[in-house]
């Protein structure tokens, strides 16, 4: 393959009432200004099953308290990143089964946080005008019976927005 890929891996939690998904306004990388799930990279050496639970209550102030993996996928597009000129996103799905808190709609600071906040947002909001594929892979989940398709995706085009959607 020719073609110059930056590769980024997380860990993402899907958090949902069967109508609503849980999703963080984001504020970085290729997804910011749109709707994304909560969750991402690992540090150095940790268990992906920490991260998940570490990263959601980061980005939302929720305490996870058990999760079951759903399976891993990537999504692939174009996108022009310091010397790269398409990402692969490898993600790993987590379904989030029992939390207790509730989502704040803003969160701290700090180096690192891609995260202003959280929402429950309706499926039917969903749309690849508003949220990363990851969202949109959740609504696929949920939409298909909960059956996760580990499928990889392509996007030919992807657009970095420029506005806030939320």
């Amino acid at each position: 393959m020719s073609k110059k890929f930056h590769k980024s891996f997380g860990v993402y939690g899907v958090i949902t009432d069967g109508k609503k998904l849980v999703v963080i306004k984001k504020n970085g990388g290729p997804y910011i200004n749109r709707f994304d799930l909560p969750g991402g990279s690992l540090d150095d050496g940790e268990p992906l099953d920490n991260a998940i639970k570490r990263e959601i209550q980061e980005e939302t102030h929720i305490k996870v308290e058990q999760v079951k993996q759903l399976g891993t996928t990537s999504f692939r597009f174009p996108w022009r990143y310091e010397n790269w000129q398409f990402n692969q996103h490898i993600c790993v799905f987590y379904k989030v089964e029992q939390f207790s808190g509730e989502i704040a709609n803003k969160v701290g600071q700090f180096s690192g946080q891609d995260s202003l906040g959280a929402v429950k947002i309706e499926l039917s909001e969903v749309s690849i005008e508003n949220s990363s594929p990851l969202v949109l892979k959740a609504k696929e989940y949920i939409e298909n019976g909960m059956i996760f398709n580990v499928a990889d995706q392509y996007f030919d085009t992807w657009n970095v927005l420029d506005e806030p959607v939320f």
